[in-house]
């Protein structure tokens, strides 16, 4: 049986119809990833252990020799007992993979890379065309941080920039840039200390009849090479200005009719799929950089996974959907409608995929459901978490974990009372991406922290996990982590400070950095919401502003919003109207605004209400589970409706 061995992603081996070949268990995987990054060369058994295991047992050695036994099995089942192996062949003490370079997509890539070289500008686009879409997520995605995998994962990842980088190269040599224009704006900003992009994008803006924006990306350039890596831009982007500036004929040179044809035919066909693959790898990339990034990288997901279903291609609708794995902190989508979509999407690729889907495809598949379906109380949500938490534990895949514990997180809000869970979430968040390098969620595991603790009053305890999720933040490039800390450092100072005033200046400035951040979830109603906690907890009126956008929150508002204004009838009347508070982040903050409505209109109804649906959080704070607004102690509520709901 011939094989085909996929490491650009994680580690898959099909046979030549493209069925899978079931290779066992995470070990056993990385070592067939080792003997592959090895490109054919031997290697001996001490080199072997002391790569799987920073501290080898005593049984080190016969477990290794137990994995190659079952890989072997597993990769030529038809062997005969007893006969020497043509695919992992014994060499000395140790082991050598013998099969085809065209056989394992990262050989096949580097060798489709160093022979674009040499071919005509359009053979190159085909070709590096073909060779990207190969890519299905980091290389080895389902490994730890071995300290092996380390310097392979960035050789291959500095191809793939090569690759992008020449595809792109030769497709504006044939004067067709301009569609490359997306791909190559969140490249060059997911990468922005390499020039070559830079010059890149420009041309690709040119040839799209955006000489102004060409130009200022250039200016661009030369501001962010040398504000951030201290370098100054070489003479190619002078050139390459003066060109655009004088119109110079090579910069959009005029394709042939074949050339155009195979280009069309290009785009209709794998260059979709090219795109797709890439489109959603780079959105995850530039999404942790937030702002108009993280805009642009959700609206190029979206957009990746509605072509890829267009396609009719359930698999590759999987993997498109399932290589955008960026961690999920909030519980309110930054575009509903979108979101509904990609849920709507994945349920499809889910039922059509059906129970024989790859396990760590299709956990990563529920866990997408999980975190982008948000803020309901529909139980499906909450078991597409949990079947994702249990494939990821049976498959020990930390990646795929990380995923399903965000998901979870996520559908944890479903029911009150539940901080002690997210608490845990938290802890194992922390311990495992630490162990397997996954910064990302590890951040996420400080952020959820530093919620838990805001939400139990524990605010030094907070700090710890603030300086934490900061430290990380500088190190892997992550600002929107220190606009959340903001965000608790303002409600901090919400709780401590005696100034009403110095406090609705600091949401006013979060407010500004919110703004920025590219979380309109987050950011919407946000700053008048945090004024109304400031002035009922110091005993003042709504804030009436005109200019406050409410946002979501405007239905819970409103009756103090009428009693600010003194109307007495509309304030009842909105009251009584009163949607209950989705399962959210806000859950308790809405709540709380109901209760100090209910105690103000002398409303016994609302009032008993609110006791019931805070009951479940005594002894934490209101709002405190934002890690961003507190409305005070729930007990403090608690004491208020109790008088209210006994005395009526």
């Amino acid at each position: 049986m011939e094989i085909l061995v996929s490491v650009l992603g994680p580690i898959e081996v099909t046979d030549t119809e493209g069925r899978p070949v079931a290779i066992g268990s995470r070990r056993r995987r990385e070592v067939l990833g080792r003997l592959v990054a090895a490109d054919g060369r031997a290697v001996p058994l001490p080199v072997l252990i002391d790569d799987l295991w920073e501290d080898p047992p005593p049984t080190a050695a016969g477990t290794v020799r137990t994995f190659v036994a079952e890989l072997r099995r597993a990769l030529e089942p038809d062997r005969l007992p007893r006969t020497r192996s043509q695919v992992i062949e014994t060499v000395g003490t140790g082991y050598a993979l013998r099969i085809a370079r065209a056989q394992v997509d990262a050989h096949r890539f580097e060798d489709t890379l160093r022979a674009a070289g040499d071919a005509p500008g359009t053979q190159v686009a085909d070709a590096l065309s073909d060779a990207l879409s190969w890519w299905r997520g980091e290389p080895y995605a389902d490994l730890g941080a071995s300290s092996w995998l380390a310097p392979e994962r960035a050789r291959l990842t500095e191809l793939h920039r090569r690759a992008v980088e020449s595809r792109a190269r030769a497709v504006l040599d044939l004067g067709r840039g301009a569609p490359l224009v997306p791909e190559l704006e969140a490249f060059a900003t997911t990468h922005p200390w390499r020039e070559h992009a830079w010059a890149l994008l420009s041309r690709a803006l040119y040839q799209a009849g955006r000489q102004v924006e060409s130009l200022a990306s250039l200016r661009d350039a030369r501001t962010r090479l040398l504000s951030q890596f201290g370098l100054e831009s070489a003479g190619s982007l002078d050139h390459l200005e003066r060109d655009i500036l004088q119109h110079a004929p090579h910069l959009a040179p005029t394709p042939r009719d074949e050339d155009r044809l195979r280009l069309l035919t290009r785009t209709e066909a794998t260059g979709t799929y090219t795109r797709l693959r890439s489109m959603s790898t780079v959105a995850r990339a530039a999404a942790v950089t937030g702002g108009t990034n993280l805009v642009l990288a959700q609206e190029q997901r979206a957009a990746a996974a509605a072509e890829a279903e267009r396609t009719g291609d359930a698999a590759l609708t999987a993997r498109v959907i399932a290589a955008y794995d960026v961690p999920t902190i909030w519980t309110r989508a930054d575009d509903p409608r979108r979101s509904q979509a990609l849920v709507a999407t994945t349920r499809r690729t889910l039922h059509r995929l059906g129970p024989g889907a790859p396990p760590a495809l299709r956990a990563r598949l529920l866990a997408t459901l999980g975190t982008e379906h948000r803020g309901t109380r529909d139980h499906w949500a909450a078991e597409a978490a949990a079947e994702a938490e249990r494939l990821a534990r049976d498959l020990h895949d930390p990646g795929v974990l990380a995923l399903a514990l965000n998901a979870r997180f996520v559908q944890s809000f479903q029911r009150p009372g539940r901080t002690g869970e997210r608490d845990l979430i938290a802890d194992e968040l922390i311990d495992l991406s630490a162990r397997h390098d996954l910064p990302m969620f590890e951040i996420l595991g400080h952020l959820i922290r530093i919620q838990v603790c805001a939400a139990r009053g524990r605010s030094e305890a907070a700090q710890r996990h603030v300086m934490a999720a900061e430290q990380l933040a500088v190190v892997h490039e992550t600002p929107l982590v220190h606009v959340l800390t903001t965000a608790f450092r303002t409600m901090r100072l919400a709780e401590e400070s005696n100034d009403p005033v110095e406090v609705a200046h600091a949401y006013r400035a979060l407010a500004t950095d919110l703004a920025g951040a590219g979380m309109p979830g987050v950011e919407t109603g946000l700053l008048p919401l945090a004024l109304l906690s400031l002035r009922l907890r110091h005993g003042r009126p709504a804030p009436t502003d005109p200019g406050l956008d409410w946002g979501p929150y405007r239905p819970w508002a409103q009756p103090l919003v009428h009693l600010a204004r003194g109307d007495l009838t509309a304030a009842r009347h909105a009251a009584g109207t009163l949607p209950p508070p989705p399962a959210d982040h806000m859950y308790d903050s809405l709540w709380a605004v109901n209760a100090h409505s209910a105690t103000l209109l002398q409303d016994t109804s609302l009032a008993a209400q609110a006791r019931g649906a805070l009951s479940s959080l005594r002894g934490e704070v209101a709002g405190g589970t934002t890690g961003m607004i507190t409305f005070g102690p729930v007990d403090d509520i608690l004491a208020v409706l109790d008088q209210h709901v006994d005395h009526r």
